[in-house]
């Protein structure tokens, strides 16, 4: 990747020319925090000169750890972070000294999680597996450019004109590219530029300070996240961190009768208020490694892109909120991962607009779902309600976790309601183990097929052989120009051969050609309640063989309930349940077919499909 534009001091919006060639980025995304990278390669430009290297967010989330597996980069931050399991309330007043009155599992075992963990880890160890993961795809981030503004064209169907400030020689200069993603905090340039978007909510809530460091400290449960609140001096959010760390959240102005002062804003005044909220217990600082003071706000922008369809939002250059809950890093990085397939899809010209109109429908509210949780989650911190705060939690620990975020039905979420089984269009895959045909490994089946920006077709059977003519007539048609899915995975080879992204070293380890071999579009997942000893991959139809990794025998022993019980409420010799599962890991469309009904099942697969891809 290289920017292709030439200095131009009068930012004009003329198109820059190198050599006599002016290239068109097909997406700039400005800022550079943690982001998506499956697809087509981006320009990324930050203002930033240097990586975030302390503080800022630092909770991931089970959902966030799930989708770091697929993408294979979560080792490193699973070895080296705080992992909490638990969540303790503390309070005290004028009559009762500072004492326990509560201990929660953080994530009950009703909440349905492979990993029932936060993961705790500052924002720079984060950006810093993404953008080693972005150097071995030979992407870089263009650091010190700060993005000014963009202009189209007279000519809509051109290039956009994207202005930014190179720092270095204190000139601007102009860029073109196809789409621009505002990823660049809540202070945004590219929302600001945005006709009519505007950022609706409270932004004028009670001031928080927050402390990065290594603590000295008597108080018992320092390795636990701990709400401790004194109804005189406020309240504390203290959460374990990398390192040997600790960080502590401190209300400082908790009866909000005057504007806080300059004084009080310093790191002293802090430290001293969270010693009063903690005694009697003592409190002192080895090293403090970050340092900030915010205030509590939740707001959410009337646009999340513009008319044209051609400029992006995300993250909280489209929603702001408190950090207590550890939202805004997961939600941000998934309204990044949801707008990125899209995008990719939409670049190789493989997708009709429908699809890239879900993007608001679906992340804006999501992101309206966050603070409205968050307004009660703030106040119920501040009040030192532990039980309000108790109840509320409980009632948003799926959301929380990033499994309870949901989609309304749309284009892309349809098809009829799942009432047997768990999965739901619009939902999240849950867990669930099965063993691998291929090589009889156990593996949990929604992480098992890494993200590639492909959807995931599964078919349910309990006996592929009295399924075979179904199998056969679906593998027949989907492998066929016949077919949508046929039509897109012919354009979309040849869009990969041209554009695609460079094979990396970890690369060689996922093998991610293994779930490719039928279609850049989309792989084809069998599951049945056969024994391995009882069918070979010989016996399949070609598309299922040609799809080898991704056979599996549903027959793990001492489970409660198998995969297909729990994900479709079974299946009987009869029938195949097909679930298709969309490139973020969401359910699209289920149905139950008869196995009859093979040409059926390739009509309602074209009608899905035909709503949103140019096949």
């Amino acid at each position: 990747m290289s920017p292709s534009a030439a200095n131009d001091s009068t930012g004009s919006g003329v198109d820059p020319v190198v050599n006599g060639v002016s290239e068109i980025e097909n997406v700039i995304i400005v800022g550079a925090g943690p982001a998506a990278r499956y697809g087509i390669q981006p320009l990324i430009i930050d203002d930033r000169h240097d990586k975030t290297t302390t503080g800022r967010a630092d909770g991931l989330q089970p959902k966030t750890i799930e989708t770091f597996k697929q993408l294979g980069i979560a080792e490193s931050l699973l070895k080296k972070g705080v992992k909490i399991y638990d969540i303790c309330f503390w309070n005290s007043d004028a009559q009762t000294p500072l004492h326990r009155t509560r201990r929660e599992i953080h994530y009950p075992p009703e909440v349905d999680l492979k990993d029932p963990f936060v993961l705790l880890v500052h924002q720079g160890m984060i950006e810093d597996v993404f953008l080693e993961d972005l150097r071995e795809r030979s992407v870089d981030v263009s650091r010190g450019t700060p993005f000014v503004r963009y202009s189209f064209n007279d000519d809509l169907k051109l290039p956009l004109n994207v202005v930014c400030q190179d720092t270095k020689f204190g000139v601007e200069k102009t860029l073109r590219s196809k789409y621009l993603v505002g990823c660049d905090g809540a202070r945004s340039m590219v929302r600001a530029s945005i006709p009519g978007a505007e950022m609706i909510g409270d932004s004028t809530r009670a001031p928080w300070g927050v402390l990065d460091g290594v603590i000295e400290t008597d108080f018992p449960d320092l390795w636990s996240k701990v709400v401790i609140h004194s109804e005189e001096k406020g309240t504390i959010l203290c959460i374990p961190r990398e390192r040997n760390m600790t960080r502590l959240y401190i209300e400082l102005n908790p009866r909000m009768h005057d504007v806080l002062s300059s004084e009080a804003s310093s790191q002293e005044f802090v430290m001293q208020r969270a010693k009063e909220i903690i005694a009697p217990f003592k409190l002192s600082w080895k090293s403090v490694e970050w340092f900030t003071v915010y205030k509590v706000g939740q707001r959410v922008s009337n646009r999340f892109r513009d008319e044209s369809g051609r400029i992006f939002i995300a993250g909280d250059a489209a929603h702001t909120h408190s950090p207590k809950a550890a939202q805004g890093m997961n939600v941000s990085m998934h309204d990044s991962f949801n707008l990125a397939w899209k995008l990719n899809l939409t670049i190789r010209d493989l997708a009709l607009p429908s699809l890239l109109e879900t993007y608001t429908y679906e992340r804006r509210k999501i992101a309206e779902d966050l603070i409205n949780f968050d307004f009660e989650h703030a106040n119920a911190f501040a009040e030192g309600d532990s039980n309000a705060l108790a109840a509320n939690f409980a009632a948003n620990v799926a959301f929380i976790s990033g499994i309870g975020a949901k989609y309304a039905p749309n284009v892309l979420n349809s098809g009829i309601s799942n009432e047997t089984g768990c999965l739901q269009p619009g939902s999240l895959l849950l867990p669930t183990r099965v063993t691998r045909y291929i090589d009889a490994n156990p593996v949990d089946l929604q992480l098992d097929i890494p993200l590639l920006g492909q959807f995931r077709i599964f078919f349910f059977t309990s006996n592929p052989h009295f399924s075979k003519d179904f199998l056969s007539t679906i593998s027949s048609h989907l492998t066929s120009t016949n077919s949508v899915l046929g039509r897109s995975s012919v354009a979309a080879a040849k869009s990969y051969d041209l554009l695609n992204t460079h094979f990396s070293k970890s690369d060689e380890f996922a093998q991610p050609q293994r779930y490719t071999a039928v279609s850049k579009i989309f792989t084809p997942v069998l599951v049945t309640e056969m024994r391995k000893e009882e069918i070979e991959i010989a016996d399949l139809p070609l598309m299922f063989r040609r799809s080898c990794w991704t056979f599996y025998m549903d027959d793990r022993p001492g489970v409660k309930q198998s995969c297909t019980e729990k994900w479709v409420g079974g299946v009987n010799e009869n029938e195949v349940v097909m679930v298709n599962v969309r490139p973020d890991g969401y359910v699209g469309f289920i149905n139950r077919w008869d196995n009859s009904q093979g040409d059926r099942a390739c009509e309602a697969l074209d009608v899905y499909y035909g709503g949103f891809l140019r096949g």
